[in-house]
Parts: structure tokens; C-alpha cells; sequence
């Protein structure tokens, strides 16, 4: 990288970028910014490819290695393991599926409910038992094995009403087979249930994914090696093996491996990745860095304050293991509902065992005591939730919209406050021109490609957005092109000297702004952009503002979430007057500005404390524990790999609006699963008095046969009520405007 790349460097004294322009911006936070990071993207993404496991970071989401461990885990869903879990649902799905068919084909029950005659042939007795027990004992295993884990913790739900409803009908099937005096024949209805049960917690498990890499990413941000410096050169080391006052050395493009203090030469350091902040940082010999971040343009030598666990990137770890950690798991809807299910059934079979016997009907008593426990088993409502799960799901993913935590999603609707970081959140996260004014007599179009004209052998950022800005126009041929350290960059055009800089240049030239142009820039300043004067022949001719400008969406996005009624905040480590004035420009109710990493934190805590749920928007390393510790956290698909993992739900684009499109959906799985709730409860509670033949009286009794029919139908009112989800239009355009 050539020398002409220093020229936007960054005042380290008052910590603003371009410094080495001139340029007037506002302060952000100072003395911070020596000590801790303080806030964007880049363009270079951590390292996820697993080489940095030495480092000591634990996830904490291993996957269980104990398969009956794993689905009995199920019961309380908890948020690891979840691929290995799908896998091994999906598995006994397809197996248990396969064994079903024949029977259910061969069930004398089934055959006399669609009045068919099963085929015969010598043992086609037996194959109904036969495959029936491979089915219960093979895919019943996980919910007969998250039964004992219910049961351990007293704890009922899903796991131990399927668990006994497939025991019931197991063991009636085989009393009727062995010519017990009773005809219930339940193996096409055990099988059946089997299969249903394990197709939604695969479809479940599969939704939920798998989730919480944060730490890791965290972790990858580091380097494998660093190079130590000693009397007779460098050696590459370990970073374990690096203390406290060793000097390493930081090649152009490295990482920082430690906290430390430049000891010798200068660079631009990308902090991007530790602060979420955009503008490269010029740091120099006496300046603190941070481990993780990159030296951009030059080499430099540090020396090592701290390493390991002291550090400031092990500081932001912890944070977010600590926001994870608090964060509430409620426990499914479905299971709440299972567990009410269970002792409903319970209850209710016994008293019909009760009634019937003490009417000296024994035969009866055994017969309604089975039917009530095996149809009190939710075929449907062990689909009502993973079906509007999935379903919900599939469509978040084509919004662009992934969904890595359903109770994330689920916690949406109940959201009142939405706190966005501002940068590359809000703001598109690097340079842009947002206004460019000429003295009177020169256009401003020519006055921008001029100055495009003399930026363009410039890679720089700013260099980079001046040069986007004047592509339209066509720019004159340029020489002799030369940075001035401090100061800004020369270039000879049409045999005219041309500048390009701030304050600093216009004194070292004695150039005068004349005072209308003065006045056109002041407000640029006030609101934080970086101003640069275009100077020819020592004659100012115009000014430019270069800033991180608003996205566009950004303000229908707000617009859309004040008129739902929801607070919305904005964070930042930018400087009061820049924060102000975005959030003056986006119609922001409340600003929190000069905040540190660790601050942010503090701020979403801050807004819990007063009793708000609260819905995090950022991107960056430092927004991580924020989106951990807020009700949900949403991550910008674009940002870090940290603050992806570290959220509930990731906008695979950076438009904010897609907040909008969660809260949609959140509301509208919100009913389905409530509906399907309803409809699968409320069967229950009708169907189970009617198997227990309170209506026996009247002459009307539910048969085994038709409870059955009548639990296939629930399921399939289920599942049709959760397909109406494909309706739904998440599109943020679409959204922002309802």
C-alpha cells in the first residue's frame, strides 16, 4: 500500500478521521478510544474456520453426546444440540414411517373402519404386532426415554402424554392380539401416532437449528501466531505464550495479537471489528490497541499490556456469556399445554375406570379406561406449534428474514421498544458525499469532479466516497499527485495546483473561505460530517461533507415502528451533536450517545429496568452482548460474524426495516400457534368425556374406531390452519406501509 493512503488519517488528538486532511468533524469519544474499543464494519471478516480453538474460548453449546439425553432434553427444549436432534428425529421418522404402512394396512381395526378385508396369508396375523412393537419400542424411543426425564423432574408434558398413550395402546394391542376378551386393536393408531409425533419435533428440531457460535466468532478474530520481537529477531509464538511486556511485531494487514502500546512506527488500525465503527484509526508510539484489530497500511511494534483474559476482546467475551446466560428460556407453548393434557387424562381415566367398574361393566371399564388415554394423546397438538414453526420459518427465509431462535421470534410481538446501533445499522457504515457547495461562478458538479480528479489515485475511503460522488462527470487528466501529511493532497491539474483538504490546509496556504461558503459548511460541521475544501491556484472554489449518511429506508423504518406505538432508541459511540442530529433527521424518541462496548450492554439493561422489552438492531463485535442481553436480539446479515451468532433473528440485508417484517411475523405465528392451541386442546376436551361415555345415558358412546378418525381430522385442521401462514407478505416495502 502506497505512501498517498495516510492522507485521511485521524487526529489523535481529537480522535476525529481525516485529521491528516484538515477536516472539521466533531469529537467523538477520546480518551476511550485509547483504553477500549469504541464502535463498526469491515472489510475484513473474522476467521470462522475453526483454527483458533486454542484460545480457550468455551461455547457452552456442545451438543449432547447421549441420544436418550438428547431427546429427553427435548422436553424442556432447551437450545443445544439441535442438528444432531433433527438428524435423529428425521432418521426414525422415515423408519418408523415405512414400518407403519403394512400396519396399518393389516390393523382389523382399520380394515372394519373403511370396511376392507385385510389381506391373509399364513403369519399376516402377526404382522401388525410384529411391526407395531418395532415402531414403539424404535421411534418411541425418544418420548418413552423423555418420560423418565419428566417424571424425574415432575415435571409432565409432551414427552409423558405420548409416552402414555403409545404404552396404553401398545399394551392393550397385545392383550387383544394374545385373545384377551377385548377389541381394542390400537396398532394402526399407535404406529400412526408414533409417526406423527416424530414428523414435528424433526420439523421442529430442523427450525430451530443450530445457534450460538458468538464466542467462537470472537475467538476467530484473533491470530494463530504472533511475532515476537527478541535481540536476535522475530519468532513466531503461540499467543499463550506471549506475557506482559514483550514487543510484537504487526505487519501491514495483521491482526493485533494482544492489548498493548505502540512502541515504534504509526498505522491506521480497522477496529472495525472491536468497535462496529467504519473510518480506519491512525495510531502512533504512545497510542493503546486492541487485540483483534488490523493495521491497515503499515508495520509497528507493540508492547504487550495484556493478554489472555485481560484483555479487551476476553472483556466483550465475557459480556456476552453473561448476557446469554441471563437471558430467560420460556418453556414451549405446546409442552405448558401437554403437561395441563396429561393430568387432564390422568384424572379423567381414571374416574371413567371408576365409574364403569362400579357399574359392574368390567370389560366396558377397561375398554373406555384405554380409549380416553390413548385419544388424549395430541396427534394435533403435537403439530401445532412445529408446523407454524416451520412454516414460519420457510417464509422468515425468503424475506430474507433467518430465524435462529423461535422464542426470539415468539417474544417479538410483545416488544414495545426497538434500539438500533447508528452505525451501518442506521447509516450505510462508511463515507459518503452527502453536500457539496461552490462559490459563486463555479458549478458544483465540476467543482466535485475536480475534486474526484485529484482523490482518484487514493484508495482511502473518503478518497474512495469523493470519487463515487464525481463518477458521473467526466474528470480532468491529473498530475504530480502528492499527499501532504496532516494536511490533505496535491495534484497538478491543467497546469493549476489543486487541494484537497480542511482547515489545516486552508492555513498552511493562507487561502481565505469566503463567508457565504463558510456559512454553507457550518452545519455540515455541527452535525458531525468532515468538511474538505477544493483550493486551486490558492483560491477556494468549494466545500464537500463527507459523513456516514442515513440509509434511506431508515426513516420509513421509524416512521412505521411510531406508528405501531413502539419507543424507539438509538446507541452509539459517536459524539452527542452527530447522534442528535440523526436522530432529529429519523424522528428518534431517545438517544444514547458516547456509549462504550461495554455500555451498550448497559443501555438495553437500562431500558429493562423501566420496564420496556426491548428489540436490539446493530452489527458489530461490540453490539454482541446487546443483542444477547435485549428480549430479541436482530442482527444485519452484512455485520459481523459475532453479532450474527449473538442474535435471535439475522436481516440477511441491511435494511432496517426488516425489523418491521419480524414483528409481522411474530404476531401472525403468534395466532396460528394459538389457534391451533385452541382446536387441539379443545378437541381433547371434548373428545375425552365422550370416549369416558358420560353420553352412554342417551344411548351415545364414542368408539375406539371413530375417536381415532376423529384425532386424524384434528390434525389435519391443524396443519391447513398453519399453511394460511404462506399468505402473509413480509416484504419490508410491503410492511413499512401498513
Amino acid at each position: 500500500m502506497s505512501e498517498h493512503q495516510h492522507h485521511h488519517g485521524q487526529d489523535e488528538h481529537n480522535g476525529q478521521p481525516h485529521a491528516d486532511h484538515g477536516v472539521t468533524a466533531a469529537s467523538t469519544v477520546e480518551d476511550s478510544t485509547r483504553t477500549a474499543p469504541v464502535g463498526s464494519e469491515t472489510d475484513s471478516p473474522p476467521r470462522t474456520d475453526g483454527h483458533h480453538a486454542h484460545h480457550g474460548t468455551a461455547t457452552g453449546h456442545a451438543a449432547a453426546g447421549h441420544e436418550a439425553g438428547a431427546m429427553a432434553a427435548h422436553a424442556g427444549h432447551g437450545d443445544t444440540g439441535h442438528g444432531d436432534h433433527a438428524a435423529t428425529f428425521r432418521d426414525r421418522f422415515w423408519v418408523s414411517l415405512a414400518l407403519a404402512v403394512p400396519v396399518v394396512v393389516f390393523s382389523h381395526m382399520f380394515a372394519d373402519l373403511l370396511g376392507y378385508t385385510p389381506p391373509t396369508f399364513p403369519g399376516s396375523a402377526w404382522i401388525s404386532p410384529v411391526l407395531g412393537t418395532v415402531v414403539y419400542l424404535y421411534g418411541g424411543w425418544p418420548f418413552l426415554t423423555g418420560a423418565v426425564t419428566e417424571v424425574r423432574a415432575r415435571k409432565p408434558g409432551m414427552m409423558l402424554l405420548v409416552a402414555t398413550a403409545i404404552t396404553v395402546a401398545f399394551v392393550a394391542s397385545w392383550a387383544t392380539t394374545l385373545g384377551a376378551a377385548m377389541a381394542l386393536d390400537f396398532w394402526w393408531e399407535l404406529a400412526l401416532l408414533v409417526v406423527i409425533m416424530l414428523l414435528g419435533h424433526w420439523l421442529e428440531m430442523r427450525a430451530l437449528g443450530a445457534a450460538s457460535g458468538a464466542l467462537d466468532a470472537l475467538a476467530a478474530l484473533l491470530p494463530d501466531l504472533a511475532e515476537k520481537v527478541s535481540e536476535t529477531g522475530t519468532v513466531e509464538v503461540p499467543l499463550d505464550q506471549l506475557r506482559t511486556g514483550d514487543v510484537v511485531l504487526v505487519r501491514a494487514g495483521g491482526r493485533v495479537p494482544a492489548d498493548g502500546v505502540v512502541v515504534d512506527g504509526a498505522a491506521h488500525l480497522d477496529e472495525a471489528m472491536i468497535t462496529g465503527e467504519s473510518k480506519a484509526v491512525r495510531r502512533g508510539v504512545g497510542d493503546q490497541v486492541v487485540a483483534g484489530t488490523v493495521s491497515t497500511d503499515s508495520t509497528i511494534r507493540v508492547r504487550v499490556t495484556a493478554v489472555g483474559a485481560d484483555t479487551a476482546l476476553a472483556g466483550i467475551q465475557r459480556l456476552v456469556a453473561d448476557a446469554q446466560a441471563s437471558s430467560s428460556r420460556a418453556q414451549a407453548l405446546a409442552d405448558r399445554a401437554a403437561g395441563f393434557l396429561f393430568w387432564f387424562a390422568l384424572v379423567a381415566g381414571v374416574l371413567t375406570f371408576i365409574v364403569w367398574a362400579a357399574l359392574g361393566d368390567m370389560p366396558d371399564a377397561v375398554e373406555r379406561t384405554v380409549t380416553v388415554l390413548v385419544i388424549a394423546c395430541p396427534h394435533a397438538l403435537g403439530l401445532a406449534i412445529p408446523l407454524v414453526i416451520a412454516i414460519s420459518t420457510e417464509r422468515a427465509a425468503r424475506a430474507g428474514l433467518l430465524v435462529k431462535d423461535r422464542l426470539a421470534l415468539e417474544r417479538m410481538r410483545t416488544v414495545d421498544t426497538v434500539l438500533f446501533d447508528k452505525t451501518g445499522t442506521l447509516t450505510v457504515g462508511r463515507p459518503t458525499v452527502t453536500d457539496v457547495s461552490a462559490v459563486p461562478g463555479e458549478d458544483r458538479d465540476a467543482l466535485l469532479a475536480l475534486a474526484a480528479a485529484v482523490e482518484s489515485d487514493s484508495e482511502h475511503p473518503v478518497a474512495r466516497a469523493i470519487v463515487s460522488a464525481g463518477a458521473s462527470s467526466a474528470r480532468p487528466q491529473v498530475s504530480d499527485f502528492a499527499v501532504l501529511p496532516g494536511r490533505g493532497v496535491r495534484a497538478v491539474v491543467e497546469g493549476l495546483q489543486v487541494h484537497v483538504g480542511g482547515p489545516a490546509l486552508l492555513a498552511e496556504l493562507g487561502a481565505t473561505v469566503p463567508a457565504d461558503l463558510e456559512a454553507a459548511a457550518r452545519p455540515w460541521a455541527q452535525r458531525g460530517a468532515s468538511v474538505l475544501h477544493v483550493v486551486r491556484d490558492g483560491q477556494v472554489l468549494g466545500a464537500i461533507a463527507v459523513e456516514d449518511a442515513v440509509r434511506p429506508e431508515s426513516r420509513e423504518a421509524v416512521a412505521a415502528l411510531r406508528r405501531r406505538g413502539v419507543h424507539v432508541a438509538m446507541v452509539t459511540g459517536d459524539a452527542q451533536n452527530v447522534a442528535d442530529a440523526v436522530a432529529a433527521d429519523l424522528g428518534i424518541d431517545e438517544v444514547f450517545a458516547q456509549v462504550l462496548p461495554a455500555d451498550k450492554d448497559k443501555k438495553v439493561a437500562e431500558l429493562q429496568a423501566r420496564g420496556r422489552r426491548v428489540a436490539m438492531l446493530g452489527d458489530g463485535v461490540n453490539d454482541a452482548p446487546a443483542l444477547a442481553r435485549a428480549e430479541v436480539g436482530i442482527a444485519i446479515g452484512a455485520g459481523t460474524d459475532v453479532a450474527v451468532e449473538s442474535a435471535g433473528v439475522v436481516l440477511a440485508s441491511d435494511d432496517p426495516r426488516g425489523v418491521l417484517s419480524v414483528i409481522e411475523l411474530s404476531q401472525a405465528s403468534y395466532r396460528k400457534m394459538w389457534q391451533n392451541l385452541a382446536w387441539a386442546t379443545g378437541y381433547n376436551l371434548i373428545a375425552v368425556p365422550l370416549a369416558a361415555g358420560v353420553l352412554a345415558g342417551i344411548g351415545f358412546v364414542l368408539s375406539p374406531a371413530v375417536g381415532a378418525v376423529l384425532m386424524s381430522v384434528s390434525t389435519i385442521v391443524v396443519a391447513l390452519n398453519a399453511q394460511l401462514l404462506r399468505r402473509l407478505d413480509l416484504d419490508p416495502a410491503a410492511v413499512a406501509t401498513r
